[in-house]
């Protein structure tokens, strides 16, 4: 069977089943569906007005909009008008923003809702031009309403290339300036199949659910890309005040989110149900609280972007919900691991390859790499960087890594990210962190002290540590910490916590894909941590 590209599916569709429901946006739990003639009628419109603006093929074209209908609409117009789309995270800051646009050559953009779209005008380079998308409510040099109404249908069905390169989706960046990763039409066709089967897709109904931002590579692997070789509709989420109602409307089959939305659910229910009654739980009560978090009816469930907590993956297995750990990166397409191959995963681990086109090794240096078919083309416009990351064929993650005695794959923490101690020792961060996730009034860890005497833990609280009195929370967080610490290496103790603000994106703690940006944290706190230095065990300090 020859591969195909995202474009050919979409072709596809709109010839064999016009009348199938693909896209639902909800407004106030109202749903508008569209269905595949619907869509290809604006994808073809939206394709010619494209075409019509006269841009090089291959020109690059922003995305830079929550998720919404609108979003794979318009990327699958952009790839019907032979030109290159760059999705921007919504809650990208705009110095980022206007980088990627500047690095990119960003000849237009397409505008929906997003942090920081007041502050628009501030990311543009000269000469972009702007359309707006469901969400906008910035002023804008068009809309695709207005371009629907005037354009007519772009009435060809061209078959791309398969080593055009049809996106390139910036990095995050935790460290300088986003890197553009390009990848080609022939990617998703040799690696989206082989996921359609992990995810247990081919199995009956689909229905896809999405919340997770589509410029972020998994979410839209995951969720739009799957929907394409499947045929499976896509509901949206209109915000965070409807969002319960909404999946649990849903029910999707597949559904894929970060740690802290499991932290949140978790956290939801221990404030309904005490955690010391969650024990005498039937299986038709754990069942209800499935349904009631809107996956009741997923076959598959999948945790990613970053280490889920082992305390919040166990309760969601303790309560007969399969939450499995992902792992893979922009780079690799995400076709990496994941626990596929049983229904009884083990927390902390990532388990197996997705499907056996997937290599893995552990370097002599402790480092995880891959080669499969779903790796990169290359950084965009970065030959070096591209070169660094690349071992004959593999590439290397960054993460390092072993693998147990059953041949499951266990994320260890980033090679850089370990640091030494005054005392030669060496600290893996992630090591320490997870240990510190068993206590629920905690949050976010970030594990510290490179030319220290002892390892600190910076850490944040969560909605239940919020509502505790602080001297009971004190005295709490100094017993959890004498637990930890005699369970661990002399070297690897931790001498003392300090409870911190909320990290946020908008406060540049994390990364648009939330991850920690950990050498911001230690710069904004270690001046009042060497202040505090062999004083109180557990410190609280303001932003």
């Amino acid at each position: 069977m020859s591969v195909k590209s995202p474009l050919e599916m979409f072709y596809r569709w709109e010839q064999e089943t016009p009348g199938q429901v693909y896209l639902r946006q909800p407004t106030q739990l109202a749903w508008r569906e569209y269905t595949w003639a619907e869509v290809s009628d604006q994808v073809r419109r939206i394709a010619a007005f494209l075409r019509g603006k006269g841009y090089p093929a291959g020109s690059r074209i922003a995305i830079w909009s929550a998720n919404n209908k609108d979003w794979p609409i318009v990327d699958l117009a952009i790839m019907l008008s032979g030109h290159i789309s760059v999705p921007i995270y919504p809650g990208q800051d705009t110095g980022s923003a206007r980088y990627i646009f500047n690095h990119s050559e960003a000849k237009l953009v397409f505008t929906g809702e997003f942090d920081q779209a007041a502050k628009l005008s501030e990311a543009l380079v000269d000469g972009m031009e702007t359309v707006a998308m469901h969400g906008c409510t910035i002023d804008t040099d068009t809309s695709l309403d207005a371009i629907i109404a005037d354009c007519e249908p772009y009435p060809e069905s061209p078959v791309p290339d398969p080593e055009d390169v049809f996106t390139i989706i910036y990095t995050s960046g935790t460290t300088g300036n986003p890197k553009g990763v390009m990848h080609m039409y022939q990617t998703p066709g040799h690696v989206v199949p082989g996921l359609v089967k992990a995810f247990r897709m081919e199995e009956g109904e689909n229905r896809l659910f999405s919340f997770l931002p589509m410029s972020h590579a998994a979410e839209r692997i995951v969720v739009e890309m799957t929907s394409l070789y499947v045929n499976a509709p896509i509901s949206f989420s209109e915000g965070l005040a409807t969002f319960g109602d909404e999946i649990r409307s849903v029910q999707p089959t597949l559904f894929f989110a970060v740690p802290r939305l499991w932290v949140k659910f978790k956290e939801g229910v221990d404030a309904k149900i005490p955690p010391a009654a969650q024990a005498g739980l039937t299986a038709e009560q754990k069942a209800g609280i499935a349904h009631q978090l809107g996956l009741g009816e997923a076959r598959f469930i999948l945790t990613g972007s970053a280490p889920c907590p082992r305390d919040v993956q166990d309760w969601f297995l303790d309560k007969g919900i399969a939450l499995r750990d992902g792992y893979g990166m922009t780079e690799n397409f995400i076709h990496g691991v994941a626990w596929i191959h049983t229904d009884q995963p083990v927390s902390g681990c990532v388990g197996r390859p997705m499907d056996d086109s997937v290599q893995v090794r552990i370097s002599d240096a402790g480092e995880i790499q891959f080669k499969s078919r779903g790796l990169m083309k290359g950084y965009y416009l970065n030959p070096e960087k591209t070169a660094e990351v690349f071992d004959d064929g593999w590439y290397c993650s960054g993460d390092s890594g072993k693998f147990d005695e059953q041949g499951n794959l266990w994320v260890t923490g980033r090679v850089s990210e370990v640091f030494k101690t005054s005392k030669g020792k060496f600290i893996v961060p992630t090591r320490l962190e997870n240990l510190f996730g068993r206590n629920h009034n905690l949050a976010q860890f970030c594990v510290m002290g490179h030319g220290l005497d002892q390892p600190v833990l910076l850490t944040t609280l969560s909605e239940a540590g919020m509502a505790v009195p602080r001297e009971a929370l004190k005295a709490e967080l100094d017993g959890l910490l004498q637990e930890i610490n005699d369970e661990v290496p002399a070297y690897e103790r931790v001498g003392q916590v300090f409870v911190v603000p909320e990290w946020t994106i908008e406060n540049t703690m994390l990364t648009p894909t939330m991850k920690l940006k950990r050498n911001q944290i230690e710069q904004t706190y270690r001046p009042q941590i060497e202040q505090c230095l062999g004083g109180e065990r557990v410190n609280f300090l303001q932003g």
